[in-house]
């Protein structure tokens, strides 16, 4: 799996980490790719498990967890949070994962994703299915698409979707080969200027989806995520940045209770388009999560004490299958 981590040298592990320390003979079935901030290591000191000793990327982009501001090491260039720099870390990653040519599938995660079931589970759900898994639709009612993105990006192959997918090779080599794309987004980035009332563009949310659609991909994607998110329903307000971050469940809001009741779901309805998505892998249905965020620290510490997880093994968190 492929796994963004926003901790800075010196700073706790983030949690899946501290999670992924027990293995039970599938080592030659995972590889671990972690994005985190330059000058942070995955050692003995920083990890409890030696499956991501100098698992991090040799190089990366800055991520302050501060202000949430993004640096490209690259360019040199400082930007704020939903800037077209959170693609460019997960492009490193993908592109890191596919020169090894036994990885067959690619799960992107954060450091607040825990995981629901075993490795074994895991595996056999992700390698069920041929077909990539990626969250995609069309959100009629939101306004994040400019016109100045044509005629690379025409507006009726704008999607939208959550950050955390599951891809194959084939379509994992297509994301990191996409160069002209990201140039629109840059420029979109740009043009929105001082228009206040204009939604921000949120790459993370957008180009994997849209890349997909414009190169006619979309039937060979599962349209849904594995990662469960709750998101903060506060205010109605569209341009309250509130809304725009998912709930964080904290020490006292994590419970073998709630774990069990985001394993039971089965369907995800898409009121944008009038569908409902019933879970299926290899047309046999299933859960349709297999992750879950975001907990904190300390949410993850009570569930495992809790033993909402079971006998967990670290190949279910940060992994690349």
């Amino acid at each position: 799996m492929l796994s963004h981590s926003t901790s800075a040298a010196g700073s706790q592990i983030p949690t899946p980490l501290q999670l992924g320390h027990r293995q039970n003979g599938e080592e030659g079935r995972f590889s671990v790719y972690v994005h985190s901030a330059p000058g942070f290591v995955l050692d003995r000191t920083t990890t409890g498990s030696p499956y991501f000793y100098g698992r991090q990327l040799a190089r990366a982009v800055k991520v302050d967890p501060l202000t949430d501001y993004l640096v490209s090491v690259i360019a040199e260039s400082r930007v704020a949070w939903g800037e077209p720099t959170m693609v460019q870390a997960e492009k490193m990653l993908f592109a890191a994962a596919l020169e090894d040519p036994a990885n067959q599938r690619f799960v992107l995660l954060s450091d607040s994703c825990v995981p629901l079931y075993n490795f074994s589970y895991t595996y056999t759900y992700l390698m069920g299915s041929p077909k990539s898994i990626v969250d995609s639709f069309t959100d009629k009612t939101e306004k994040r698409y400019n016109p100045n993105m044509s005629p690379v990006i025409r507006k009726d192959k704008w999607r939208k979707g959550s950050q955390m997918v599951v891809t194959n090779a084939l379509l994992g080599q297509k994301l990191v080969n996409a160069r002209r794309l990201g140039f629109v987004f840059r420029r979109k980035q740009i043009l929105k200027g001082a228009a206040q009332e204009e939604h921000d563009c949120i790459p993370d949310e957008h180009y994997v989806q849209t890349l997909f659609s414009i190169k006619g991909l979309e039937d060979e994607l599962e349209r849904r995520t594995l990662t469960y998110t709750s998101w903060n329903q506060s205010t109605l307000d569209p341009k309250d940045k509130m809304t725009w971050h998912p709930t964080t469940f904290e020490y006292d809001a994590a419970s073998p209770e709630q774990i069990n009741a985001i394993k039971s779901i089965d369907h995800v309805n898409y009121e944008v388009e009038h569908r409902t998505e019933w879970c299926q892998s290899n047309g046999t249905s299933v859960p349709c999560f297999l992750f879950a965020r975001k907990f904190s620290y300390g949410a993850a510490m009570h569930l495992l004490e809790d033993g909402a997880f079971g006998l967990l093994k670290s190949a279910q968190l940060l992994v690349n299958f």
